[in-house]
């Protein structure tokens, strides 16, 4: 089945207003030719080139994974540093796969814009991809792969369950595990929730948490970056629901990792324990953050 791949680098925006248009686009050009050039060697075809990224499709899904994977390790092993010397690039990637509508070279349909979704979605050095590619791929391949259950994906009905491919074998994977979780819901839950020390229990069987800027919300935060309401916390069918419903988005940090689920009016299943990062990244300049467990 033909399989969609958004690549996209981090942060483009930032980039050409630090660096010029001039020096942005040049650079722009180099990954974007870097990444042709890997997916075409992984059989992909470059459908078209997206200023800040590229869109692509490859006729089998497990190429597409692999041409992903090499090129995440690629700039992991080779940074590519600005010329102003800020972070090294970043990629986010998203990979779907679906029947395709070709027209004129260009190619539409909805996995198309569920792998545009997921691009978006994904953080830094990140791919996301579903369970039609998990369907798709060699079962040797699907150890990489680790569920991060049902979220909603901004412009579809039903949910999508959502896998993060692991590509970095020295990660700490443990805290991810939550596609066994994700299916048994359990009769009584609570949800602990820290913000600047205090703590505080919810019984998720009851009303709809909010997290905001409002001094109405269940949990007040005062940060500029946090919206009036900027995310909600419900009970759906057993399992509890983050909604972030803010301008600037809501970072989920499972466990100790050190990459986050980036929600922008999507959401997410919360289980175990981590950290929301609330309009900002975690390592932002006094981040607003709340602390976490499913007990």
């Amino acid at each position: 089945m033909p399989t969609v791949v958004f690549a996209d680098i981090v942060g483009s925006t930032g980039l050409f207003e630090k660096l010029g248009d001039s020096n942005a686009s040049l650079l722009m050009t180099q990954l974007t030719g870097v990444l042709s050039r890997v997916f075409e060697q992984h059989n992909g075809r470059v459908v078209k080139l997206l200023g800040d990224g590229v869109f692509a499709v490859f006729p089998e899904a497990g190429d597409a994974v692999t041409a992903c994977v090499s090129l995440q390790a690629r700039f992991k092993a080779e940074p590519v540093i600005p010329i102003d010397g800020g972070r090294p690039i970043q990629m986010q990637m998203g990979v779907e796969s679906g029947e395709l509508v070709e027209i004129e070279g260009d190619c539409f349909g909805d996995a198309v814009n569920s792998a545009a979704r997921l691009a978006d979605l994904a953080g830094a050095d990140q791919i996301l991809t579903t369970q039609n590619v998990w369907n798709e791929i060699l079962t040797t391949q699907r150890p990489a792969l680790r569920s991060l259950g049902p979220m909603h994906l901004r412009g579809k009905a039903q949910a999508t369950h959502i896998y993060r491919v692991e590509w970095q074998t020295d990660r700490d994977m443990d805290a991810t595990a939550m596609g066994a979780s994700m299916y048994a819901p359990v009769k009584q839950q609570s949800l602990a929730l820290t913000v600047g020390g205090r703590t505080q229990i919810f019984d998720i069987s009851a009303a709809a948490i909010t997290m905001g800027r409002s001094t109405e919300a269940t949990l007040p935060i005062l940060d500029p970056r946090v919206s009036r309401v900027h995310a909600t916390i419900t009970n759906r069918a057993g399992q509890i629901v983050l909604s972030d419903t803010s301008s600037f988005g809501t970072w989920v940090y499972f466990g100790n990792q050190v990459e986050a689920v980036a929600l922008r009016r999507t959401e997410c299943y919360l289980v175990g324990y981590g950290q929301l990062s609330l309009g900002c990244k975690i390592d932002a300049d006094m981040a607003p953050l709340v602390a976490f467990e499913v007990s």
